[in-house]
Parts: C-alpha cells; sequence; structure tokens
C-alpha cells in the first residue's frame, strides 16, 4: 500500500488490535473500505435550519411535513405537465398529511380502487426521488417495519421488470385492505427522507400556544440539533429548580395568556398562585397586567385572574432575583434592583437620578422595611411551584432531551450556529466577562457558560456549584453580557409601571451593530475555528423586519439571520411567518413564509404555506458527502482500515479466520 509510515502504524497499533475485533481478516476490512468509499461519493443530505417557533406548533409541523416546499417542488420536478396543478396539490396535501387526507377521499371517491393504484404509483416514483441520495442501508434503516421488505423491493425494483410486479403487489396490499396503511408509511418515509437533519437555532418556548407538542414531535426526530435560546434556558432553569427561571417562565406564560403548556402540557398547578394573586389583589383590576391574547381567547373573569397572576408572579421574580444579584456582583446587575428606589409616599421611583411617575402603587406583598423579602405566603407559593416543576415527568423529559441534543453554539459543515450573539464592546472586540473569578471571551466564554448550565442541572446535591449553574442559566435569559439575551438590560419593571418610553427602551449589545460588517463576522468565523471563505454564521433571536426592507443577509452573505416572525406575536413586526434555510447538495436557499391558517385548512383547502425561495449559493460542483463533517469522519475510518490491511499484510496483526 502507497504512503503507510510502518513508525506510524506500530504508534496505532494497539487501535487497529481493537478496530480487528469488527474487521476480522482482510476480506472484511477490504469491504468495509469500498462501502465507505462509496458513500463519500453520495450526494450531501439536505439540512433544514429554523428558528424561534415560539410554541408554534401547527406552523413548525407543517413547515417540517413540508421540508420548506421541498415536497412540492420534488413533486413538480417529477411529474411536471403528466399531472394537472390541481393533483399535485392533492398528492402534496395527502404527503403532508395522509391520515386526514384519506379519510376526505374516502368520502368523496367513488372508483377507489383505481385512486389506490394511480396514488401508490405516484408515491413509490416521489419515494424513489428523494431516496435516491442515500445508501440503501441508511433507507433501509427508516423504513417503517411492516413494509420494510416490500417497500425494498418496490423502490430498488428494475424499470424493465417492476410493471407487472408493481402492479401485482398492489392490487394483493389492496385486496388485503392495506392500502391505507401503505400510503400513510410512504407518506410518512418521504417526509422522513425529505430532510436529512433540522437544525434549531433556538427559542422553542414561550409566546405560542404548544411548545411541549413541538418537544414531543423533536424527539422522535431521526436527526436534529438544538441551539439554545433564551426563551428555552429560562424553562431549562426553571426544570432545574431555579426559581427565577420558575417565576420569569411563568410571567412570560401568564403575559401571553399561554396557560396550556404550563398547565396542561407539563401538568403545573398554577392554583396556590391564583389563590394568592385573588387575596392579595381582589379588588385590583391589575389593568398593566392584562395578557397580550388574541380576542375572545380568554373569558372576562378569566383575563382578570391571568391579570393578578400575572403581577403576583411578577412582585415574586422581582425578589427573587434580587437575591441573585446581590449574591453575585460578578453578573453586574445591580441596576435592575429597582423595588428599593421605590418612593411609597409619592408613588415614584428614583433610576439613574431621575424621578419617574408609577402607573401602579398597589404592593400588598411588598414589606418596606425590607423590599426584597418574600412574604411567607409568596414563600409557600414558590415553594409549592418548584416542587410542581422538578417533579413535572414531561418537563424534565424535554429539559434532558434540550441537554442531551443541544448546546450554545454549534459547529457543523463549515457553518456556526448560534441563537443570539456572540458579545461584543463599543470597539468591535469580543466582550470579557467574569466567571468565578475567571475572565471569559468569545468561543471560551461560550464553552465556560455552557459548563456552568450541565452543572446547574446535572448536579444532583443542593450545593454552591449547583445554585451558580441555577443562577447562570437565569442569567442567560436577562443579563448584560447573555450571549442568549444580547441586550443591556430587560425592562421587565420599567414596561408595567412606567409610562416613560425612553427607559423602556431595550439597546442591544454592539454585536447586532457590526454583524453588518463582512470583517467582524470572519472575526467571529475564525475564533471558533472555521475558514471564513467557506463558512457561515447562521443567527435567530431579533426577528427580520422583511416589511420595513431588512435583509436576512448581513455581511455579504458571511451571516444569516432566520428569525422571520413564526409566532403571530411578531407578524405586525416582521411582515412575513418566518425563514427557514435549506443547504442540500446543490448550495443554500433561503424560504420567507408567509402566514400559516391552520392544520384543517390545509388539509380541507389543500392550501399550502406560501414561500418565497431565494437561492443565496449555488455549489459549483455539486456537494457529495465528501465535503461534510461525516464525510471527514469516513475519510479517517477508511485511512484506519487502510493501516489496518496494512498490519494484516504485514503480519503485525494476525486474521482471525
Amino acid at each position: 500500500m502507497k504512503n503507510v509510515n510502518l513508525k506510524e502504524i506500530n504508534r496505532e497499533l494497539d487501535y487497529l488490535k481493537l478496530l480487528s475485533k469488527h474487521y476480522p481478516t482482510i476480506n472484511a476490512a477490504s469491504k468495509e473500505i469500498i462501502n465507505l468509499g462509496a458513500i463519500l461519493e453520495l450526494p450531501k443530505g439536505t439540512e433544514h435550519f429554523l428558528s424561534d417557533i415560539h410554541g408554534e406548533y401547527e406552523a413548525f409541523s407543517h413547515i417540517l411535513r413540508n421540508g420548506s416546499g421541498m415536497i412540492k417542488k420534488e413533486i413538480e420536478n417529477i411529474f411536471g405537465t403528466s399531472m394537472k396543478k390541481s393533483e399535485k396539490k392533492s398528492l402534496a396535501t395527502l404527503i403532508y398529511y395522509p391520515e386526514e387526507k384519506l379519510d376526505t377521499i374516502k368520502e368523496e371517491e367513488t372508483e377507489l380502487e383505481e385512486w389506490y393504484k394511480i396514488t401508490l404509483y405516484r408515491l413509490v416514483k416521489v419515494c424513489r426521488k428523494v431516496s435516491a441520495s442515500y445508501t440503501r442501508s441508511k433507507v433501509r434503516k427508516a423504513l417503517p417495519k411492516d413494509f420494510s421488505y416490500i417497500l425494498e423491493e418496490l423502490l430498488h425494483e428494475k424499470e424493465n421488470n417492476k410493471e407487472k410486479y408493481f402492479n401485482k403487489i398492489i392490487k394483493i396490499i389492496i385486496e388485503i385492505d392495506k392500502a391505507d396503511d401503505f400510503i400513510i408509511a410512504l407518506s410518512k418515509l418521504i417526509q422522513r427522507l425529505i430532510i436529512d437533519r433540522v437544525h434549531i437555532i433556538g427559542d422553542i418556548y414561550d409566546r405560542g400556544p404548544a411548545a411541549e407538542k413541538i418537544m414531543d414531535l423533536l424527539l422522535n426526530y431521526h436527526s436534529v440539533d438544538i441551539q439554545w435560546g433564551n426563551h428555552d434556558i429560562v424553562w431549562m432553569g426553571a426544570a432545574s429548580g431555579g426559581v427565577a427561571c420558575i417565576a420569569n417562565a411563568l410571567r412570560v406564560s401568564l403575559r401571553y395568556g399561554n396557560l396550556d403548556t404550563v398547565e396542561n402540557g407539563y401538568g403545573i398547578n398554577l392554583f396556590p398562585l391564583a389563590t394568592l394573586a385573588n387575596e392579595v389583589y381582589g379588588d385590583d383590576d391589575c389593568k398593566e397586567f392584562k395578557p397580550i391574547v388574541k380576542e375572545d381567547e380568554h373569558s372576562e373573569k378569566e383575563m382578570k385572574l391571568i391579570s393578578k397572576m400575572q403581577k403576583a408572579i411578577t412582585i415574586i421574580q422581582l425578589k427573587l432575583e434580587a437575591k441573585i444579584i446581590k449574591k453575585y456582583p460578578e453578573f453586574n446587575m445591580e441596576d435592575r434592583l429597582l423595588l428599593d428606589k421605590i418612593n411609597f409616599e409619592n408613588g415614584t421611583i428614583k433610576i439613574d437620578d431621575k424621578i419617574y411617575k408609577l402607573k401602579d402603587m398597589n404592593f400588598p406583598t411588598i414589606n418596606r422595611e425590607d423590599v426584597f423579602k418574600l412574604s411567607e405566603e409568596e414563600e409557600e407559593v414558590i415553594k409549592k411551584l418548584k416542587t410542581s416543576f422538578m417533579n413535572s415527568e414531561k418537563l424534565q423529559k424535554h429539559v434532558r432531551f434540550l441537554f442531551s441534543n443541544g448546546s450554545m453554539y454549534l459547529k457543523y459543515n463549515s457553518n456556526l450556529l448560534y441563537h443570539g450573539c456572540i458579545p461584543m464592546d463599543e470597539n468591535g472586540n469580543f466582550k470579557e466577562m467574569r466567571l468565578k473569578g475567571e475572565k471569559y471571551k468569545g468561543k471560551a466564554l461560550m464553552n465556560a457558560i455552557e459548563r456552568y448550565v450541565r452543572d446547574g442541572y446535572f448536579n444532583k446535591t443542593e450545593n454552591e456549584d449547583k445554585d451558580y449553574g441555577k443562577s447562570i442559566m437565569w442569567y442567560l435569559w436577562l443579563g448584560i453580557n447573555s450571549p442568549l439575551f444580547g441586550k443591556k438590560k430587560m425592562a421587565t419593571f420599567e414596561s408595567y409601571f412606567l409610562d416613560d418610553k425612553e427607559i423602556k427602551k431595550e439597546e442591544k449589545n454592539p454585536y447586532y451593530k457590526y454583524r453588518d460588517e463582512e470583517k467582524y463576522a470572519v472575526k467571529i468565523l475564525k475564533e471558533f475555528g472555521l475558514e471564513p471563505e467557506k463558512a457561515h454564521i447562521i443567527n435567530g433571536h431579533v426577528p427580520v423586519q422583511a416589511k420595513k426592507g431588512e435583509n436576512p443577509l448581513k455581511a455579504g452573505g458571511k451571516l444569516l439571520v432566520i428569525d422571520g416572525g413564526l409566532t403571530a406575536a411578531y407578524q405586525r413586526t416582521t411582515g412575513i411567518a418566518g425563514y427557514t434555510l435549506i443547504c442540500d447538495s446543490k448550495g443554500l436557499v433561503i424560504a420567507a413564509h408567509e402566514p400559516f391558517t391552520s392544520r384543517q385548512t390545509a388539509i380541507d383547502e389543500e392550501k399550502d404555506i406560501i414561500s418565497t425561495k431565494v437561492i443565496l449559493e449555488n455549489a459549483d460542483d455539486m456537494q457529495s458527502i465528501r465535503d461534510t463533517d461525516a464525510g471527514k469522519n469516513i475519510s479517517k475510518q477508511i485511512e484506519f482500515l487502510k493501516h489496518l490491511l496494512f498490519a494484516y499484510r504485514k503480519g503485525l496483526i494476525r486474521e482471525k479466520i
């Protein structure tokens, strides 16, 4: 074998002996080299990037089902003018929602057997096309067990032999009343194969109604990674028992009238909080705490109770946060200690040497001698809420998934993925932050933060390390140097209690000014060990205001912002309903989506999300698996296997024949 260094082989001998247990002969090792070499030449799998989902389960589910329009595109490419436009729409809807669409079709179709034959033929054709980028082995693993053998036969049957064989199989499937099951299996296989991997660039939680359903969907998805967002980290902190995170998570849920996830999704008992709110704010209309909800979403009685509960948990939150701010001065959050700045006689507050009139002066749970001390009733409520969060089996399962599949950032196939920002100072340098006395910035800061976050959840002993980890999760939600928050302050108190617009402004980290310039994107990419010529930064967190002409492409195309407002709460600002990014063997495509009506409308009216796609980059040569991170690992495996062959042939390791 060429270019094999005997000294190198000797250094690797212990590893090669272990490898020989899996490939005990020259033939076995040779066969694997050939298999891996063939995989390297396959087209690169399609990656799908989504951000800031914010509980919008139906829209998110639909985008996954249709692959951001990729399935519709494949149907168009395969059938062209041989199918009517209406037939293509029906076929696409069937693939997205096979169970529901079949019910409708069986009620309307007069020649059902003929419809089954035509539809199964078309589905197999689509499935063949989308499976062409994968090895047979990978497709085989994706096949539903009940139909794995027959699907494999249909997908790989040669064209000149298939018609008679295919018709016979279809006839049998229809005769034994398995056509529906087969259609469902094929449709889900197409959905599975259209996207090789999904990247979630943060913020699954809050605002929308069904974050727990999104998490259930992701738990069962074939390949997914998550870069934590600030709305995710606050729920992770809550699940860890961080009481300040619990208060924040509940306040935001109450602010958006989103109690389904809390009560029905995770079984959190809000009765103690409701009882306290009714007792202390019985005659208070709490008008500044009126939830942001759709018209008629809640009754007037419910709205009043939610407003009181939101005020109650807000005051608890401000007190709990003060404890962390005082305990950890390195967080530099002293400016968020505001309750002690209130003049209760005058109904005013002094902030930065300026006096402001308070809109609300009803503070029955604040002890004027010790404003940050929880009342006995508040202590009892937060104790019960902590127990409820920590004992929620589903929440704990979801948060463990966020830890096992998530991180502060990810380098994947020459892309750098993170939710918020890499904190910078006014001069465009990476901002330093002190953690436990040590200074960190840039990549080192992201790594250190992640270590502390994991300790805050996985450390089972209630000690200083765990407390610090839980406090870091709270800090990531709203801290001045938080890479997930990226603002100077979260103006919670000001938003509820003051009228002044200037004091409510949340100034962004200088990162958001510099991210428009290519040299700063290059600086970040180099900091994380990526080649700027080939790499991109993929970012979420701050919605792109498309209706004002803002472009999701920044820094000369080096940085892509894909938060376009999937959640309805942002769509008035953005003018669209989210971006998704698609990266396949041909290049990069960004899709801007119109608002999703509803799952039922999509089924009944065959109404897909209208998406506008823009090609960002066309690859000069079609990218193969060889060009990916997985390809680099496969190439290393091939190199070691070649070394094993050399060792066999030189007698350094004996074959096990």
